[in-house]
């Protein structure tokens, strides 16, 4: 396999960063257009309770089978992987039938003018979960092989298809918001299965004509689409679904099973402690849907930067680290190139992800006022509290940045025996984040959501701090640097906080634009400063850049 692991990362990377933030923003649009249309009870149901459950079902089945059939792809029994991922079918399946009578019969009831439509999304919900795990099989292959494109563009349909859907309805049909929302989760998970399962039952056949015909004359054109496609094992797109591969193995890989079982009870632990707050809203309802409403409206503003930038750095950055370090050796027996590489990537990330998550805390104390207003209005911030609200989450974005890459190496170099050590020790942080929510929550409102999240990931991140210090100290890298600033960098940053401070009191009430005029000029200081301070970094992004651009001219 002669794929480059670390371009199809970045590239992974840059190319979810784009279109997440373009389509994922146009889906936060329209739910200030809904929240002026039915309200903001229906969107509290929608983005709070339904939510939910999908992810769970999701989460729950999906990630602890993907992240353990992707470690080392290159040496996979791909007949034996196939078998294993399918297995998330009946297990969402199972899930989904659970959880919906949890959902429908024993959380806290909606209103009835509500009940019917909260019924049948439920029911949406579980059907669409057991078909987007149906494409898994593909989903996983496509990402082994580097089909990075493929992954961006059906992505981007799917988002498309479901928010087109989901309006359309809303639309002509405003008392049935719910119910538009449920048809478009179904209709856009039916496109997804169809779009992957389609382009591989087009790719393949050409492939292997492309094999023969290279094989007949060598002097055959390249082709970008089949270059580098010498290992793939697939002959039929019936490869993709259990049993139809040959396979003198086993059915399924007992090392990968047992890495699953590892990665399921962290993958439990992981999502309460992703979507902690929501489960304490959900089971003990401390807020109303219309509170739950602006909650979710503040934290998804807040959450905008670990949405569209740190989560798919964390994504491609495990994939990224699976393929170079081997989670069963030293680092001092493994391949010294290999090691440099992934330190020096380690160090760059967290260098980036840091000044990312500190300008964020320093002007989000000053704009916050300013970005709810234009979102919702003067409805939105008609009190203190979604301001509030949204300075405190922004502290908690630098803990999220450090957090999604640190982890993201950890769980990607950590052996069996140190997952299952770590997988005790996030019970713990667990139970303690839920406790510490509850009573934050009672004492401090939804900002105790807040502070219980950072008090979580703090105790993670000195965790995983740990985990990369100790598997670094025999070598002569040190990664972890990365994590601190320059003190120019500091300097400008504490000076551009002060300013606009004084550009919210003064500057605000007169004139937003003014303040807003202020808030660039200083946003555009710091990143001056950050590039001068990083220019041997930005010159390699750019090397890699004229290099991609000499490639496709050539």
């Amino acid at each position: 396999m002669t794929r480059n692991v670390l371009k199809s990362s970045v590239q992974n990377a840059s190319f979810s960063i784009f279109f997440q933030i373009l389509f994922r923003c146009i889906t936060f649009v329209l739910n200030a257009f809904i929240i002026r249309t039915v309200g903001q009870d229906v969107l509290g149901i929608m983005n709070v309770r339904l939510l939910l459950l999908e992810s769970t079902i999701l989460f729950l089945s999906k990630e602890p089978l993907l992240k353990a059939c992707l470690t080392n792809a290159k040496s996979h029994n791909w007949a034996q992987v196939i078998n294993l991922i399918w297995v998330s079918v009946p297990i969402s399946a199972l899930l989904g039938l659970i959880l919906v009578y949890v959902w429908i019969h024993l959380l806290s009831p909606t209103d009835d003018i509500y009940y019917s439509q909260y019924k049948l999304g439920c029911y949406a919900i579980a059907i669409s979960c057991i078909i987007e795990q149906a494409t898994q099989s593909v989903v996983l292959v496509a990402q082994s092989f580097c089909f990075v494109k493929l992954k961006i563009i059906i992505e981007t349909i799917y988002i498309v298809c479901r928010t087109v859907t989901f309006v359309y309805l809303v639309v002509n049909h405003p008392n049935e918001a719910i119910n538009a929302f449920s048809i478009a989760q179904i209709v856009s998970a039916v496109l997804l299965c169809a779009l992957y399962y389609g382009f591989f039952t087009w790719y393949i056949p050409r492939l292997i004509k492309h094999r023969e015909q290279e094989d007949k004359d060598e002097n055959e054109k390249m082709v970008p689409l089949f270059s580098d496609m010498s290992d793939f094992p697939f002959r039929s797109v019936l490869n993709f679904f259990p049993g139809f591969m040959f396979n003198e193995d086993e059915k399924i890989d007992s090392n990968l099973l047992v890495l699953t079982i590892s990665f399921l009870k962290q993958s439990v632990i992981k999502q309460v402690l992703t979507e902690g707050e929501r489960y304490v809203m959900t089971i003990s309802p401390v807020l109303t849907f219309s509170q739950q409403s602006i909650y979710d409206i503040v934290n998804n503003l807040g959450s905008l930067a670990a949405r569209f930038i740190f989560r798919p750095i964390e994504e491609s950055a495990y994939f990224y680290f699976t393929q170079m370090i081997h989670r069963d050796q030293p680092l001092k027996k493994q391949n010294e190139k290999n090691v440099a590489e992934a330190a020096k990537v380690l160090g760059q990330l967290c260098k980036v992800v840091t000044s990312i998550g500190l300008i964020g805390v320093v002007f989000g104390q000053s704009y916050s006022y300013s970005l709810l207003y234009f979102y919702g209005g003067k409805k939105l911030v008609s009190t203190a509290l979604p301001t509030t609200l949204l300075q405190f989450h922004c502290f908690a974005i630098v803990l999220l940045a450090i957090n999604g890459v640190t982890e993201a190496y950890v769980f990607a170099t950590m052996n069996n025996n140190q997952l299952d050590k770590y997988n005790y020790l996030m019970v713990i942080f667990s139970i303690c984040f839920l406790l510490i929510s509850y009573v934050l929550t009672n004492v401090f409102g939804p900002v105790g959501f807040i502070l219980a999240n950072c008090s979580n990931m703090g105790a993670r991140i000195i965790h995983s701090l740990h985990f990369i210090h100790t598997k670094y100290l025999d070598t002569v890298y040190r990664p972890l640097d990365g994590l601190i600033p320059t003190w120019k960098f500091l300097s400008v940053l504490v000076f551009s906080g002060i300013c606009t401070k004084y550009s919210e009191l003064y500057f605000l009430p007169h004139s937003m634009l003014l303040h807003i005029g202020f808030g660039a000029f200083f946003f555009l200081l710091t990143m001056i400063t950050w590039m001068l301070e990083n220019r041997s970094l930005l010159e390699l992004g750019y090397a890699n850049y004229k290099r991609r651009v000499s490639l496709k001219t050539d």
